[in-house]
């Protein structure tokens, strides 16, 4: 399933987030939250997750330094955790002061994950997309 979409959630006074609904399913058998290099949270099955270090890891000499630091980027960033039974998720302090989340979330479809953002940061970086994507577009070979 792709996750596709944006849509705007508030935190509640236990830092918990509702997932729209149209994906609990996909993520009823657990979920990492991710911090990232962007200034968002990333939420990915967890199957998804581990396929992606897996992938990333394989091939990789594991006592090299660039192996070493990938695991414990891949690894110590990210919480395992479920979905509630009300389709909530907890964001853990760490990831919530990453993110510059406080109460307003905007959570968006990325693909093979969601990504749960600030509302300002995204309203910042929505418009910096926008403007960039008739460039995007032409460097696929698709004029805008």
């Amino acid at each position: 399933m792709a996750f596709n979409g944006t849509f705007e959630h508030t935190l509640d006074a236990k830092n918990r987030l509702t997932v729209p609904s149209r994906f609990r399913a996909e993520l009823s058998s657990g979920v990492f939250l991710v911090q990232g290099p962007d200034p968002c949270i990333s939420l990915y099955p967890a199957r998804t997750y581990e396929a992606l270090t897996q992938a990333a890891l394989e091939g990789l000499n594991p006592m090299s330094a660039q192996a070493r630091r990938l695991r414990r980027m891949f690894h110590a960033y990210a919480t395992n955790t479920e979905l509630d039974s009300a389709g909530r998720v907890m964001l853990t302090p760490r990831h919530a002061q990453h993110a510059g989340i406080d109460r307003d979330v905007v959570v968006i479809g990325a693909g093979d994950c969601l990504e749960l953002w600030a509302r300002g940061a995204w309203e910042d970086y929505d418009r910096e997309l926008t403007s960039q994507a008739p460039d995007l577009a032409e460097s696929l070979g698709h004029p805008a």
